[in-house]
């Protein structure tokens, strides 16, 4: 059968950019297996060591998940399409809003001139604009996906709106988080986006939280909010979340984006799986990269923030048909959406029929997420930017291996260099001189770890370093001169 496998973005890494292939195949198992043939790296970023297919990567045949089918077994027809979308991190409903709540707001005469929009949508009306108004909104993650979030909330009316961040703008952010600004720079973003919702709406209730999310605090941090948005970017806080939800019986719309790719649904509401039901488990460190190591085009977080905050205002009114039970994927720069159907796992540790999870404090998330280090495994060494400057300064012996996208060595170049791919560093290993020290760079120092753990994996024996914090941290020391290294 001739069909066609669609790659996402953070799987193209192992299929030389390449969105899509034309293949022959009578079952997705033969697909996969012809992708990989032509894609020999592929096989990394799909199986894992035991060669079974990896659980943070789902398989689509069409709009149905093949867990719901019979698998890698399952038959293909002429023309079908297969959708790899692996973790990045329908039907009417009823509102989440009681109708006694709904009922113990009034709209004011300066209220109804601020929501005319909503109150003439039929869909909406004045019912619909007063469990707005009533709803209390969690978001986690106040960049640029939850800043587009939280200003549209801010606009549509939402009652009470938390934000929770820890962290505080920066100059390369604002080129994708809008809702802060130039003045903002090093403010905390929980701040900036509060002064920014109060000039937007001063009628909005905005809480903050300048605090990162852990599993000592989320359970009484997400406290009586109806709806919690999820806009991290690690897959310590998205699985955090996503229990911590399941536990307390709340609605998540959950969005993710990735260069120019983003996917949006409802997490663990009526026939919705929760996180672990798509992904039981989230890819190893540092085998997809973030959006900060690989860039997002700039108006995607509006496109998705955008969707993101119609879901929690469908939920809260009622009304519309939200992503319940199915999940919006698109591609902004080659124009392509696909809505899938997504299955709840009965086996699932959380949401399941008998579930193990009963608690976030069951959890060891850093250890899931595969953040923390095993004390029986070999340490990985880090050198600083200064010592590496020095060793370079005096001439000393020494192999420096850039493990980064084209595009990121496009922008920042680091001169005298080896370029290996991690996909490619099992089998280039010879190009590598175990009698000298090699330091892997990459641009946050996180993928150069995962480049010395797959040599290690291949039995390559020479002394290997991490330069820590990576490029984003050598650049100035190594090359103050700006035009030296642009």
């Amino acid at each position: 059968m001739n069909i066609t496998v669609i790659i996402a973005a953070s799987l193209r890494t192992f299929t030389n950019r390449t969105p899509e292939v034309r293949l022959q195949a009578d079952t997705v198992g033969d697909a996969l297996q012809a992708l990989t043939d032509e894609y020999p790296e592929a096989a990394r970023g799909l199986y894992d060591e035991n060669g079974d297919l990896r659980t943070f990567v789902s398989v689509y045949v069409g709009d149905r998940d093949i867990r719901s089918l019979k698998g890698v077994k399952t038959a293909l027809k002429e023309g079908d399409e297969i959708y790899l979308i692996p973790a990045i991190a329908g039907g009417a409903c009823e509102s989440v809003i009681s109708t006694d709540r709904m009922k113990a707001v009034t709209i004011e005469e300066k209220e109804i001139r601020r929501y005319s929009n909503h109150l003439q949508l039929k869909e909406l009306s004045i019912k619909g604009q007063k469990r707005i108004m009533a709803g209390r909104v969690f978001i986690a993650g106040i960049g640029a996906l939850g800043g587009v979030v939280a200003q549209h909330l801010a606009a549509a009316g939402v009652g009470t709106i938390g934000l929770a961040d820890a962290e505080s703008v920066s100059l390369e952010s604002l080129q994708t988080q809008t809702i802060h600004s130039t003045r903002d720079v090093d403010r905390p973003r929980v701040s900036s986006a509060k002064d920014r919702i109060k000039k937007l709406n001063p009628l909005v209730n905005t809480v903050i939280h300048q605090e990162k999310l852990t599993a000592d605090n989320v359970e009484e941090v997400l406290g009586d909010y109806d709806i919690v948005v999820d806009a991290t970017d690690s897959f310590v806080s998205r699985y955090l979340i996503n229990d911590a939800c399941i536990l307390q019986r709340k609605p998540e719309v959950f969005g993710a984006m990735f260069q120019m790719e983003g996917f949006v649904t409802i997490l663990g509401y009526g026939d919705s799986p929760c996180l672990r039901c798509l992904y039981p488990s989230p890819p190893p460190a540092g085998i997809v990269p973030t959006c900060s190591a690989s860039g997002v085009m700039n108006a995607l977080p509006g496109i998705l923030g955008a969707m993101m905050a119609a879901e929690v205002i469908k939920l809260l009114s009622g009304s519309g048909e939200p992503l319940i039970g199915r999940m919006l994927a698109f591609d902004t720069w080659n124009l392509r959406y696909h809505l899938v159907h997504t299955v709840r796992d009965s086996g699932c540790p959380v949401c399941g029929a008998n579930p193990s999870i009963r608690t976030v404090q069951d959890m060891d998330y850093e250890d899931f997420c595969g953040l923390r280090e095993d004390p029986d495994e070999e340490p990985i060494e880090g050198i600083d930017p200064e010592e590496l400057a020095r060793r370079l300064g005096n001439n000393e012996a020494i192999t420096i291996v850039d493990v980064r996208e084209p595009h990121e060595r496009a922008i920042h170049k680091f001169p005298g260099t080896l370029i290996i791919p991690i996909g490619q560093l099992a089998r280039r290993q010879k190009e590598l001189d175990p009698g000298i020290d090699t330091v892997f760079v990459c641009k946050e120092g996180k993928r150069s770890i995962l480049a010395i753990r797959t040599l290690r994996e291949a039995g390559y024996t020479g002394p290997m370093f991490t330069l820590k914090g990576g490029f984003d941290a050598a650049a100035q020391i190594i090359f103050p001169n700006e035009g030296a290294w642009l």
